[in-house]
């Protein structure tokens, strides 16, 4: 070969791949993109595993890898002794040229926003009446229980395993940088976060969720819940409906209630949320976690998601995007969120470092189109400036210095060695329960149970021998129509303590419940 010859193959359908690159990532984004495009329709047979592998010169590992990632994210199905075919979706791609590789760069001209009815919340002062009668019943309707503190037990949800942070190097590093900070990092800072982490956050979702955005399209807030904030108090007015899952996130809900939104309950199956009607223009903003829906754990299929995203860009509507556990996914790589189909800028993708790190560090983000970084970035700079920027710094540093994805391979790991633990020893038999599911992702697992008095008795002497369960019931909407004793349940977070503690919290749960 010679030396000019260019490190780029073409052969079999005009594939193309760089061989200094990952080539079953490229292979997947390319049979992607034709799927979305239209290139590759439903009910299509891909080449053999083995056939693609000779024609593209690469080894069969890195077309089953590509073909495994495709199945997991819904875009492929496998036919047993007949291969591997595109699936048929209900809900047909939109027609466009080219998939985008990066969200929105700017919105489209007439665009509404929601931001410019109201200005009180861009400007530097809030006037006084603000907060009135009605604000004051809607904050004791939508208000937040303390989350629970102390040192973890099991199984408390949304805690990942903490006690494994290499507090040690976390230590050296801010030590690091407050031996000697520079000059420009004691005045006030960007409100839109320090630009070093912005630009790090970017080149990790480019590599771990195949989201290709620009650095200024990255908004740093002090964790998830900020984030969602935001996004209610500027994209919402009073009166505006919000899709939200339910059962779901019920902080979301308050933090959307108490922007004045009304909330619209819509019910979660195995294929995740169904989405609001294609032509249902009353519906101003859907809430989701389509990677690993909290709390039930499912995975929203693609065509739910090509059907959400139809329905944000035919009504204006916008999506919020919660991936709030996407490291945890235990066969295969994370699965590509909502924000990497999106073609008409409508999604707003919110991550956080509190389930991998650890919660108390408040530190989270938000991808936005381009043209709503500097509202957002306003709107924040009235509550509170900026973000600590030493935090950021360091974390910037810890990212950079290759200690965030080791630390994120040694939580996944024991992630996945603690779910196991609690698999091993739960009561499968346990009177008036569905059995345990295997968990394919996340940091909690969910039980169905058959009556609200069953699930009342067993949260009940769980906690007498000091076990943390939290009842499924309590993530509904209060105003949901679906019969009390159907959303029953028990939510279980199985990485906050090792396995040790594990075992010991079943024994005592089996003690309690005389199984």
């Amino acid at each position: 070969m010679h030396a000019t010859t260019p490190a780029w193959t073409f052969d079999f359908a005009g594939i193309e791949l760089n061989r200094r690159h990952g080539l079953s990532r490229q292979l997947y984004q390319t049979l992607r993109e034709r799927i979305l495009d239209g290139r590759l329709s439903g009910g299509t047979r891909l080449p053999a595993s083995r056939d693609l592998a000779l024609s593209l010169a690469i080894s069969r590992n890195s077309v089953m890898r590509a073909y495994d990632q495709l199945y997991a994210e819904g875009f492929t199905e496998s036919r047993v002794g007949d291969g591997t075919y595109v699936a048929l979706l209900r809900e047909k791609p939109v027609a466009a040229g080219k998939l985008s590789t990066h969200l929105s760069t700017g919105l489209s001209p007439g665009l509404s926003t929601g931001l410019s009815t109201k200005p009180s919340i861009l400007n530097a002062g809030l006037s006084n009446n603000l907060i009135h009668s009605t604000a004051m019943h809607t904050l004791d309707q939508h208000h937040l229980r303390p989350p629970k503190s102390g040192l973890p037990k099991a199984f408390r949800t949304g805690v990942p395993a903490f006690d494994l942070f290499p507090f040690d190097t976390w230590g050296k590093l801010h030590a690091a940088f407050w031996r000697k900070p520079g000059l420009q990092h004691l005045g006030y800072g960007d409100p839109a976060g320090e630009w070093r982490l912005r630009e790090l956050i970017a080149a990790y979702l480019r590599t771990s969720r195949d989201l290709r955005c620009a650095p200024e399209q990255i908004v740093i807030t002090n964790g998830a819940q900020q984030a969602i904030t935001l996004c209610a108090q500027l994209l919402l007015e009073q009166g505006d409906v919000v899709a939200i899952e339910n059962p779901g996130y019920r902080a979301a809900g308050h933090a959307f209630g108490v922007a004045g939104a009304r909330l619209q309950g819509m019910a979660v199956d195995a294929e995740g949320m169904r989405s609001p009607a294609l032509d249902d223009s009353g519906c101003k903003l859907a809430y989701v976690t389509p990677s690993h829906q909290y709390p039930l754990g499912v995975t929203m299929s693609l065509a739910r998601r090509l059907e959400l995203l139809a329905w944000a860009e035919r009504n204006q509507g916008w999506i919020v995007e919660d991936d709030y556990d996407g490291e945890y996914r235990y066969s295969g790589a994370p699965l590509a969120p909502l924000a990497a189909l999106d073609r008409s800028g409508r999604v707003l993708y919110v991550g956080t470092f509190g389930k991998v790190a650890f919660p108390a560090l408040r530190l989270g983000y938000l991808v936005l189109p381009r043209n709503l970084v500097e509202p957002f970035s306003r709107r924040r700079a009235v509550d509170m400036r900026h973000s600590e920027v030493g935090t950021q710094m360091v974390m910037a540093e810890f990212i950079a210095a290759g200690h965030f994805q080791r630390h994120i391979r040694r939580m996944r790991r024991a992630a996945l060695s603690r779910r196991d633990a609690l698999l091993a020893g739960w009561p499968q038999a346990l009177a008036g329960c569905s059995p345990m599911i295997k968990p394919v992702a996340g940091l909690h697992v969910t039980v169905a149970v058959d009556t609200l008095e069953r699930e009342t008795e067993l949260v009940a002497k769980a906690e007498s021998v000091g076990v943390e369960i939290a009842p499924l019931s309590e993530y509904w909407l209060p105003e949901s129509e679906t019969p009390a004793d159907d959303r029953a349940g028990l939510v279980l977070g199985f990485a906050a303590v090792p396995e040790t503690d594990i075992a010991s919290a079943l024994a005592r749960l089996r003690s309690a419940w005389q199984v």
